[in-house]
């Protein structure tokens, strides 16, 4: 029907989606600290397929989005992937506050992206080494209030002044490399 298929075509079943729970476990089960990056409104499955990539190359354990209002792992989210979302698992939040929540109850540090945060060049190395949750808010409205509220500090990352922001898979991976960075300093 018109789509891009590059010669190839295949039918899978629907997409088996973790609980957020069970990405602290597939923490644990490799003996480090969570790291962990929800999505709050991102509805492009690009977007999302490029952080599950990004997810995968820096070392996170996992990506939660929420179930409504937000893109699923869709065909474009599996190919713009690139065969991360094989090795990535992505959990689905009934309500992604209230994930957020437990996940700092389990004792995991929200960071949430925000252009007005700390700049990403002063996040706290202990942060980074330790469990962290980096949450994504959407390029147009950023973190919604609820979630913005609910995160334990914002960063953002410093660009220059003729850029107004980044897209959403791009801050992601931005983010993640800095994290990762600080994680193999310790």
């Amino acid at each position: 029907n018109g789509g891009v298929h590059q010669g190839l075509a295949l039918q899978v079943p629907a997409y088996s989606y973790a609980d957020p729970l069970d990405l602290l476990e597939i923490a644990a089960e490799a003996g480090e600290p969570p790291l962990i990056v929800a999505l709050d409104g991102i509805t492009d499955p690009r977007n999302l397929g490029a952080i599950v990539r990004s997810a995968a190359a820096f070392g996170a354990h996992g990506v939660v989005v929420p179930e409504r209002r937000a893109a699923g792992m869709t065909a474009s989210a599996w190919k713009t992937s690139a065969g991360a979302a094989a090795r990535v698992p992505v959990a689905q939040a009934t309500n992604l506050n209230r994930a957020l929540k437990a996940y700092a109850d389990a004792g995991c540090m929200i960071v949430g992206l925000a252009a007005e945060g700390t700049s990403l060049d002063d996040l706290d190395p202990e942060i980074s080494s330790g469990p962290v949750v980096v949450v994504v808010g959407s390029e147009g409205d950023g973190l919604s209030r609820l979630v913005s509220e609910t995160c334990d500090l914002t960063v953002g990352i410093p660009m220059t002044a003729d850029t107004e922001s980044l897209n959403a898979g791009v801050a992601a991976g931005v983010t993640l490399y800095a994290v990762s960075l600080a994680r193999r300093a310790v």
